[in-house]
C-alpha cells in the first residue's frame, strides 16, 4: 500500500471512531439499543457505497434478529440484543487498534502482500458473529429462589433444528450473500473464518493456521474480539 492509501484508511478509522464517541451508545453503565443501532446505520452509511448491498446488508440485520440476538448462550453477551452490542464493541476495538498494529505490520516483511481499507476492517468486525444471529432461542430450568421456592428460570440455548457449517465460515456465508461483491475479497473473507484462532477448526485447518497469520486483518479482528468479550462485557 502507498503512504497515500495508508492515512486514507487512517483518516477513515479515525471518522468512524468519531461516530461511535459522538453517539456514547455502550458505557460502563450499559448499553442504549437505539444508539447502537444508529451508530451501526451510521458506521454503515459511511463505509458502504453500493446502494443495493447496503440495503440488502440493513434489511438483513433487521429480519434475522440481528439487533435482537443474545451474543451466546452463557458467555459473552448473553442477554437480549448481546450480539449487536458485542459486534459494536468489537468494531470499536478494531478501529482503535488498527493504526497500532497496522503501523507495526507495515514495517513487515508481508507490507507488501496486502491491500486494504477502512471499509473491509469495518466490514471484518461487522459480519464476523452474523452466524449467530436467530441461533438461540428461549428455554426455561426449575431453579431454587432465595427463599428455597422452585420457580422457572429463562435461558438462552442453542436451538435444535440449526444447522451451522462452523462459527467462522457460516458468517462468511452469510456476508456473501448479503454482500457478494466481497467474494474475491479474500483478505476480509479469511478474517471472518479465522477469528476464532484455534478454536473453530478442524484438524485439517489447524495444519496450515499459521499461514493465515501474515494477514494483518485475522490478527486484528482475533485481537479485537477477544478484548471486546473478556474486558468490556455488559
Amino acid at each position: 500500500m502507498t503512504q497515500e492509501e495508508i492515512q486514507t484508511l487512517y483518516s477513515q478509522t479515525d471518522e468512524l471512531l468519531a461516530i461511535y464517541e459522538r453517539n456514547c451508545p455502550i458505557t460502563e453503565d450499559g448499553f442504549n439499543l437505539g444508539m447502537v443501532k444508529l451508530t451501526l446505520e451510521q458506521m454503515i452509511d459511511f463505509t458502504i457505497q453500493n446502494a443495493a448491498e447496503k440495503q440488502a446488508l440493513l434489511d438483513w440485520m433487521e429480519t434475522h434478529d440481528f439487533y435482537k440476538s443474545p451474543a451466546s448462550t452463557r458467555f459473552h453477551g448473553d442477554f437480549e440484543s448481546g450480539l449487536c452490542v458485542h459486534t459494536l464493541q468489537v468494531i470499536y476495538q478494531s478501529l482503535k487498534f488498527a493504526r497500532p498494529v497496522l503501523d507495526d505490520f507495515f514495517r513487515s516483511k508481508f507490507a507488501d502482500r496486502y491491500s486494504f481499507a477502512a471499509k473491509d476492517i469495518f466490514i471484518a468486525a461487522l459480519a464476523h458473529d452474523f452466524c449467530k444471529a436467530g441461533s438461540y432461542e428461549i428455554n426455561f430450568r426449575n431453579t431454587k429462589d432465595i427463599f428455597g421456592n422452585w420457580t422457572k428460570k429463562s435461558y438462552y440455548k442453542t436451538r435444535d433444528d440449526l444447522r451451522n457449517l462452523g462459527h467462522g465460515n457460516e458468517s462468511v456465508l452469510i456476508l456473501l450473500e448479503v454482500m457478494p461483491s466481497y467474494i474475491k475479497n479474500r483478505i476480509v473473507i479469511e478474517a471472518v473464518s479465522r477469528h476464532m484462532g484455534f478454536s473453530d477448526l478442524s484438524d485439517l485447518e489447524r495444519m496450515n493456521y499459521s499461514n493465515f497469520l501474515t494477514n494483518p486483518l485475522v490478527v486484528l479482528l482475533q485481537l479485537a474480539d477477544q478484548t471486546a468479550a473478556a474486558w468490556y462485557e455488559n
